[in-house]
């Protein structure tokens, strides 16, 4: 995902065990230490206020630093680096405006600030203005072309707008990242090209999510070669075998077996040369498992028999699984995620509904005490792995979820699915779209403003009424069971 990009490359030539050589070098409590020290006997030096507020950024701590990088800049109001560092933490508080007008600063007294102009070009992707904030990764990608930072955050631009071919060529970047893993990986990755007698291996990357979303494409490639294996995290193996029977998997906890090539999950695109109009499988290409999909069709029926009338049943996923390891994916966990308590509107609509609890992780427990009135079912402890989290939504009507890996099995099955989307909404789901190319049962609710999600809400209450009425979802809709 976009990210902002830390302090100035430019402020490398510091003293050994410095404040600033420590940041660069990741030793961030040591820095911060270093920093808070220096600042006892020097308090109002803004150049040590602007580096500490930087790296308080790199801590999540973004009230901290926008008060000490606005006293660094009340004392010296000309620091390039020190408005761009404000410029950073605006950004991550969702102060757009505020963003936007410090980047600017930045950029008025060092015109050439390749990460001002960046970070620059991610508020302006945050608001949906692909085509200009291109303009701004485009010029410091050209002042910084071996960044891979800002290559990177040029590749998500150009993915959000959908321009695949350019957008997932420009997204290999991210294996050059300090945050990215290469898995240590020493084959040479495979790009595409046919691999007769080779072994080809596909692992992951990212979260469930991105696995279950990109493994449509494991087919595709297996047609280009001959062997085909792919490592996956144990809890998505029996849905993964189950759903593609002809490929080899096996779990991240077993030896990695002998392979000649290998290639991140999310680079099959770029391998395969997909294009918005070329995403295989949009309407399905995930099985539910047939036997336990039968049990969760006779529970579910025995639920609508004890209501004593027909009912809608909808399953909910109100937050995804936090990330505390990876500051960008954790930040943006924050943003997608809310409380079972945001729902509770879906509570007041007049009709029959069942709503069933697809809550898993830390927040599942907020299931014990649902909003008054809402009718919630929390089968959840019978729910092992992504298995058997597939044949209970293959016997829903509807999933009503964020934007978390329990929506790509929905989605993946062909099962409807509305996607409450945050308002910077991840690339996957494009700018000013309501549908998506990558899966046809999905419709997109996203916030009309940061943090808030009253709008999406309000609308689905307004869908899910209609629906209500009509009392039953198309049968062609559906999940896929095998």
């Amino acid at each position: 995902m976009s990210q902002p990009i830390g302090p100035s490359a430019e402020q490398t030539l510091h003293p050994q065990e410095s404040g600033e050589a420590l940041q660069l070098a990741g030793r961030l409590n040591e820095a911060a230490a270093v920093y808070r020290t220096r600042l006892e006997s020097t308090p109002d030096d803004p150049i040590t206020l602007s580096n500490y507020g930087g790296l308080l950024n790199q801590f999540s701590r973004f009230d901290d630093a926008y008060a000490v990088l606005s006293r660094s800049l009340a004392l010296d109001p000309t620091q390039p680096d020190a408005w761009s560092n404000l410029g950073n933490t605006l950004l991550h508080l969702q102060r757009y405006d505020d963003a936007t007008t410090a980047y600017r600063n930045c950029l008025q007294q060092s015109p050439a600030h390749a990460l001002a102009l960046s970070n620059l070009g991610v508020v302006l992707d945050h608001r949906g203005a692909h085509e200009l904030a291109q303009k701004f990764h485009q010029i410091a990608v050209q002042l910084t072309p071996d960044n891979a930072k800002t290559r990177t955050n040029y590749a998500i631009s150009l993915l959000a707008h959908g321009d695949y071919l350019a957008g997932f060529r420009e997204y290999e970047w991210r294996w050059t990242t300090h945050s990215s893993r290469s898995y240590g990986m020493t084959v040479p990755q495979w790009k595409g090209e046919h691999f007769h007698d080779l072994t080809l291996m596909i692992h992951t990357e990212g979260g469930f999510g991105d696995m279950i979303q990109f493994s449509r494409f494991i087919p595709f490639a297996a047609q280009r070669g001959g062997r085909v294996i792919v490592r996956a995290r144990k809890e998505l193996l029996t849905m993964l075998r189950q759903s593609f029977p002809e490929q080899i998997f096996f779990s991240e906890d077993d030896e990695v077996p002998p392979h000649d090539l290998q290639c991140p999950v999310l680079s099959l695109p770029f391998a395969l040369g997909t294009t918005l109009a070329t995403i295989p499988s949009a309407g399905g290409f995930l099985r539910a498992d047939a036997q336990k999909t039968s049990f969760w069709h006779d529970m579910l029926h025995q639920d609508v028999a004890a209501s004593g009338r027909p009912a809608l049943r909808v399953g909910l996923v109100w937050a995804g699984a936090p990330h505390p390891e990876i500051q960008a994916a954790e930040l943006a966990n924050r943003r997608r995620s809310t409380d079972l308590s945001t729902f509770a509107p879906l509570a007041d609509i007049d009709a029959d509904i069942l709503f069933y609890s697809l809550q898993i992780g830390e927040k599942s427990s907020q299931a014990r005490t649902p909003p008054a009135g809402m009718n919630l079912i929390d089968d959840t402890p019978l729910l092992r792995d992504f298995s058997d989290t597939a044949a209970l939504v293959a016997a829903l009507d509807l999933v009503i979820a964020v934007d978390t890996s329990t929506a790509h099995v929905a989605a993946g099955l062909g099962k409807p699915v509305w996607m409450l989307s945050r308002y910077d909404q991840c690339w996957r789901w494009l700018s000013g779209r309501t549908d998506s190319p990558w899966y046809d049962s999905l419709r997109l609710y996203q916030q009309a403003a940061p943090l808030d999600w009253s709008d999406p809400i309000r609308r689905i209450c307004t869908d899910l009424r209609a629906l209500a009425a009509h009392s039953a979802i198309p049968q062609k809709q559906s999940g896929a069971m095998a």
